[in-house]
């Protein structure tokens, strides 16, 4: 069987089917899914997880982008149950998730191409979204979860921290998938905060200086912002000119996003 799943995959997809029965029930068990639960599973494949969603009574939609594999879904899960599970073949970049109700909870096996703006994209969504359970590269897995001072610290985690709790799950090896990746994955848990998000007076100037901050990993604060941030800036913001990015923490750079904002006029 895992040979057939491994020969079905297409590369241009990033897909890679789960077929380990352990690590799928801990997924199960993590997302503990109930029938009050409207759940958007991104990228079912063969529906290795949507077996257990549809198990669990819980308002199922499903996005798969593969037509080939959408006669498989539709029979096996839309077809028994269209009341309370649907399909939709699409680009989840391209879908208006305002359209699905909420608040959603999304489950997905994320291609690593996708993983950054769909992540970014949901987080926008605020209250709609109750939490995300998504299989990611190991290394995003990381950065997305990393504290100041760590190496994988940076602008991914910064941005989806300043939003949300994370909190990684499960490490899963490359044989667990047909055909095995060449990367290690993990599952990861992300918990919209609104009160996270109040805090945040601009957006847009919360993404430009993080962007800036980290364009040079290697260089200090003073050097990477210094078109924006002046030494008299630094110092009324209790913050170290000389520190490297990567030592700021997430609430330091809140804090400097809303005084840029305010600044500008942007806030």
């Amino acid at each position: 069987m895992s040979k057939e799943l491994a020969k079905s995959a297409r590369k241009r997809f990033g897909q890679n089917f789960l077929i380990d029965g352990r690590v799928i029930d801990a997924i199960l068990a993590s997302i503990n899914a109930s029938a009050s639960d409207a759940v958007v599973e991104i990228g079912p494949g063969h529906g290795a997880i949507t077996e257990g969603l549809y198990a669990s009574q819980c308002d199922l939609t499903l996005i798969e982008l593969d037509r080939d594999l959408v006669p498989g879904l539709l029979a096996s899960f839309v077809s028994k149950s269209p009341e309370r599970c649907r399909l939709l073949n699409e680009d989840v970049l391209k879908v208006d998730f305002t359209e699905l109700g909420g608040p959603l909870r999304i489950v997905g096996n994320l291609p690593y191409n996708i993983s950054t703006p769909l992540l970014f994209k949901l987080l926008e969504l605020g209250n709609q979204i109750q939490d995300i359970h998504v299989m990611l590269q190991k290394e995003v897995v990381n950065r997305i979860a990393a504290a100041p001072g760590e190496s994988a610290y940076g602008r991914l985690g910064v941005m989806i921290q300043a939003t949300a709790h994370v909190e990684p799950l499960i490490d899963v090896p490359p044989e667990s998938f047909a055909p095995p990746p060449k990367v290690d994955s993990g599952v990861i848990r992300i918990i919209p905060d609104a009160n996270k998000r109040a805090l945040i007076e601009s957006t847009d100037a919360l993404t430009q200086v993080v962007r800036q901050a980290f364009s040079q990993r290697r260089k200090t604060l003073r050097n990477n912002l210094k078109d924006v941030v002046s030494l008299d800036e630094f110092e009324a913001l209790g913050i170290n000119p000389q520190d490297r990015p990567e030592r700021l923490s997430v609430e330091t750079y809140v804090e400097l996003g809303n005084y840029l904002g305010r600044r500008e006029g942007k806030a």
